[in-house]
């Protein structure tokens, strides 16, 4: 019933509402000034994922020589990891046990890293794009995006970036495969680059369905409810406390806030390469004190924004 309640809630959103819209309410935040202090003579590569863990560290996944980096919550460097391990990062999540999670798209794999940095579970097969046959042995992905993590463990990929089979495959904690759904396509359930995904606290499932410029929403099971149309390059979701999700509109450079039960709540940002601008606007997270943190792939950069 609480599902329901929740679906019919955010279905209010009309297409208009998720439409550019002409005079847009101002976010209310405004770029920190440089907050990443790395250590002389290390630099990001291309920005392609942010995460906060339970502390409030912050890991920025990039692909340079160091690709994945943490940081206090001060923005004072705390360690690197992954130096040779990864061939090109895209997705980057820390679950509820502050387990560190990667998409590598170039190498088709998931990676699972306890907090200590040690992998501790791997999806896929390095090196070797194909579909995901359970009881042939094929276990690959091509191309995975990103991917969330239920209350339960449960694991929820999405994969096809370039010419990969744009679909979701669900796992249990355990990394056994469940099931998939999706297929490359316009239709309803359907996706053409599903670019992020993601859960709230009822359990929904949210999808970025980048090229065909939209957001849809799937039940626990991967049933599909809705879908809204938006504008841009959708690409990364960050859900937070109800009604609210924020998204990183890619090429338009972006952040939205998104009201689920009323459509766009607030936006900032455009393109370009000044503070409060970005090439491409990919991941974000948001911290304790609602500040936003956003991947910028093409300026190499995370930026921090702060409530003005």
């Amino acid at each position: 019933m609480k599902l329901a309640v929740v679906a019919c809630l955010f279905a209010l959103a009309s297409a208009a509402a998720l439409a550019q819209p002409a005079n847009a309410q101002d976010l209310g935040y405004a770029p920190a000034p440089e907050f990443f202090q790395l250590p002389a003579g290390m630099n990001f590569g291309a920005v392609s994922g942010v995460a906060i863990n339970s502390r409030g560290n912050i890991f920025v996944l990039n692909r340079g020589p160091q690709p994945l980096m943490e940081f206090d919550a001060g923005g004072r460097f705390v360690r690197a990891l992954g130096a040779g391990l990864l061939e090109r990062p895209h997705g980057l999540r820390i679950d509820a046990g502050d387990n560190i999670w990667i998409a590598d798209g170039g190498a088709h794999i998931v990676l699972k890293l306890n907090p200590q940095g040690r992998i501790v579970m791997v999806l896929g097969t390095k090196g070797s794009p194909g579909e995901w046959h359970e009881a042939g042995f094929l276990r690959q992905f091509n191309e995975p995006n990103d991917f969330a993590i239920g209350a339960g463990g449960e694991i929820q990929v999405t994969q096809g970036h370039g010419k990969g089979d744009s679909r979701v495959l669900k796992f249990d904690r355990e990394g056994r495969f469940i099931k998939t759904w999706g297929g490359k396509g316009t239709a309803a359930g359907q996706f053409n680059v599903p670019h992020s995904i993601a859960l709230d606290a009822h359990g929904l499932i949210y999808v970025a369905d980048r090229g065909n410029e939209r957001i849809q929403m799937f039940d626990a099971d991967g049933a599909f409810i809705r879908e809204w149309p938006l504008f841009g390059t959708p690409a990364g979701l960050y859900i937070g406390a109800d009604p609210y999700g924020y998204l990183a509109n890619g090429h338009y450079g972006q952040i939205i806030k998104l009201d689920m039960s009323s459509g766009i709540a607030g936006m900032t940002g455009r393109v370009g390469k000044a503070p409060g601008e970005f090439g491409e606007a990919h991941y974000l997270a948001v911290g304790a004190q609602g500040e936003i943190y956003v991947a910028d792939t093409l300026n190499w950069r995370v930026q921090k924004y702060v409530k003005r």
